[in-house]
């Protein structure tokens, strides 16, 4: 008989909490910010790691200046076949995919990326912190540093950790999974997206308390349940992020700090 799951996961979450102080503050300051400045903070993740960027917004509670960056073939929609698994394990290790993939993405300096991988060593997050770093974004990542004890799998020889300028360590062992059942093969119940949806809401939480301080408040994305609100009650947000995005692509044509431009 074991302790389930939500008893491991609680402990979990508590180191987290008690470990991670100062890094959750670095990256509220940095995330504050940008926002605060008018760039986007960028959030990025493969496979389960889509979840915590698409925790941030559009999600009730959280507000404009995130900008979810996802990629369909870097999802799974279904077990096998056209979408399925294997080929998203594949394309996530595949050197080369996301420099592409990113192309398209108004990164600018001054914004900040904020890399998700449990494991910080396939080539998508990788090559992401990469792409964010040499745009001149800061970029946080949130991994479990327990894999630092593993080989390197990218050809430059980093992981997502040694890439970022910030790093928040969910401390999820490297398995994953945090129960063992006796007469069980192997550990169940992962618990690395959790750990990183609840990262996700910590800095929500601690961005909007310092932007709040400096007097600055952002069109929050609100749920119809709050009294007063409605489906329609969002439209502005929407709005605003259409407009943050517009200049952020305004911002990111131009070219690169330090860069001269020839006189015509």
């Amino acid at each position: 008989m074991t302790d389930g799951f939500l008893g491991p996961l609680q402990a979990v979450l508590h180191e987290v909490q008690e470990t991670q102080r100062e890094a959750f503050a670095a990256a509220a300051d940095q995330i504050a910010d940008t926002l605060q400045d008018g760039g986007l903070v960028h959030l990025f993740g493969s496979g389960h790691s889509v979840i915590p960027v698409m925790d941030a917004f559009p999600r009730y509670g959280g507000f404009v200046g995130f900008n979810p960056v996802m990629d369909p073939r870097l999802m799974w929609f279904s077990v096998l076949g056209p979408g399925g698994v294997r080929e998203l394990l594949w394309l996530e290790r595949t050197e080369g995919y996301i420099e592409r993939f990113l192309s398209h993405e108004p990164i600018s300096p001054g914004d900040t990326l904020i890399v998700f991988s449990h494991g910080g060593r396939n080539a998508a997050p990788v090559e992401a912190a990469m792409y964010g770093r040499d745009h001149g974004a800061t970029v946080i990542a949130v991994t479990s540093l327990q894999n630092l004890s593993r080989p390197a799998e990218h050809s430059s020889g980093s992981r997502l950790a040694d890439i970022a300028k910030l790093v928040i360590d969910t401390r999820v062992p490297v398995e994953d999974a945090l129960v063992d059942v006796d007469g069980w093969p192997a550990p169940v119940a992962g618990a690395s997206t959790i750990v990183a949806c609840a990262c996700v809401g910590e800095l929500i939480a601690r961005v909007a308390e310092r932007l709040a301080a400096r007097g600055v408040t952002l069109p929050t994305f609100v749920s119809p349940t709050v009294p007063g609100a409605s489906v329609q009650s969002n439209d502005h947000v929407f709005a605003a992020h259409a407009e943050r995005l517009r200049e952020a692509a305004r911002r990111s044509a131009l070219p690169p700090a330090g860069t001269e431009v020839p006189e015509k």
